[in-house]
């Protein structure tokens, strides 16, 4: 990527926050994704465009006039993001445009539409990434396996939104019922690791049950077809599985509850970290911008939502009420990135490794230096 210096409204873009109150093999080539490439676009069509009305401008972080630009930041020519189809703030920064309108038509960004977190450490290995959305399993996997990434953003504490659910028809009515059954999940995905933390829970190993590695849309399609008697998977397919009869058998807060607990993760390649650290310091406060919106102002959210993720309002409310969102302030504390993440990724990879799920660990100095708390920092005005 080439270096250039762009003139960037970052303290503006900080102002807005503080006025708006997801296969093992990580070795492959990129997978393919589906990608939005955008400039920025007019102010007006940044606010406008599928924005739906919060009735009072002023507190309305949709509507909120940009300051004049403050700094000059470095940034390359194109940033190129991966997402995933998760009810959180990244889909609402990317439905507002609040990126291309911080950094201006010189910066093009790319968003390139991911199924899980494993596609996306494969899409990392083979450079073609510069942030990205990945679970804290695949992320511990990720950093286990040596993949040149830190962690600057939670997007979300996962909750009930994963969830182990089983078929009506077969019968099976407790984890244990599961044995000898055919679960499908993405393998290398936080469902992934909690579907393994619920065998173990009940007496069960891999082995006992049939595990098959499917993409959440894949999975929806072998449901339709009886091909598989359950599935751990997150919404929006969860919340299909479910509609279409299934019975959740345990989900992802109530192993949190007996220390497994998953989150949704940025994470950052090292080379663009070190290079723009600035640019990075807009994007997270873009996606705390996005927190402030789904804790403020949950209906106009769902909306976005809703509207992002082809469901109705209600439904992507329902699904978004099973998500945390923490603020750039708090994810700074103990409990998150200052602290309380790290100690969860070391375990998750011991976790993972003691299942024989990855070969090897690295020391826990490692996922405590692959925190990035700088960016973070910088926008809760530490």
């Amino acid at each position: 990527m080439i270096k250039t210096t762009r003139s960037l409204a970052v303290l503006a873009l900080a102002g807005l926050v503080l006025g708006a109150c997801g296969g093992d093999d990580d070795t492959s080539d990129a997978p393919a994704a589906t990608t939005t490439t955008s400039s920025a676009p007019a102010a007006t069509e940044t606010v406008t465009t599928d924005a739906p009305a919060t009735g009072d401008p002023a507190s309305d972080p949709t509507t909120a006039e940009p300051a004049a630009p403050a700094a000059a930041v470095d940034a390359p020519d194109t940033i190129r993001i991966g997402y995933q189809l998760i009810p959180n703030g990244d889909l609402i920064v990317k439905h507002y445009g609040w990126l291309e309108e911080a950094f201006g038509p010189d910066v093009t960004i790319e968003w390139r539409l991911f199924d899980s977190g494993g596609a996306v450490n494969e899409a990392f290995i083979a450079g073609a990434l510069d942030i990205g959305l990945a679970g804290s399993s695949p992320v511990s996997r990720g950093l286990s396996n040596g993949i040149e990434y830190q962690v600057p953003w939670i997007f979300d504490v996962i909750g009930e939104a994963e969830a182990l659910v089983v078929s009506a028809d077969s019968g099976v009515t407790d984890i244990a019922g599961l044995a000898g059954r055919t679960v499908a999940t993405p393998f290398a995905s936080t469902a992934h690791y909690s579907l393994l933390a619920a065998l173990e829970k009940a007496g069960l190993s891999p082995g006992d049950v049939t595990i098959i590695d499917a993409q959440p849309a894949d999975i929806a399609a072998a449901w339709s077809n009886g091909d598989i008697d359950a599935a751990y998977v997150w919404n929006p397919v969860l919340a299909e599985l479910i509609a279409a009869g299934g019975t959740v058998l345990t989900d992802s807060a109530e192993l949190a509850a007996e220390g497994k607990t998953t989150y949704d993760l940025a994470v950052v390649s090292n080379d663009f970290a070190a290079a723009y650290p600035d640019a990075l310091a807009v994007w997270v406060a873009a996606q705390d911008r996005a927190v402030a919106l789904l804790n403020g102002d949950p209906d106009t959210a769902a909306d976005v939502l809703a509207t992002e993720l082809e469901i109705t309002p209600e439904e992507a409310a329902d699904q978004a009420a099973d998500l945390i969102f923490v603020s750039a302030a708090d994810q700074i504390g103990p409990d998150y990135l200052g602290g309380g993440l790290s100690a969860n990724l070391y375990a998750a990879a011991q976790f993972n490794q003691s299942l024989g799920e990855i070969e090897s660990v690295k020391d826990e100095r490692a996922y405590t230096e692959a925190i990035l708390l700088a960016a973070v920092e910088a926008v809760a005005g530490q």
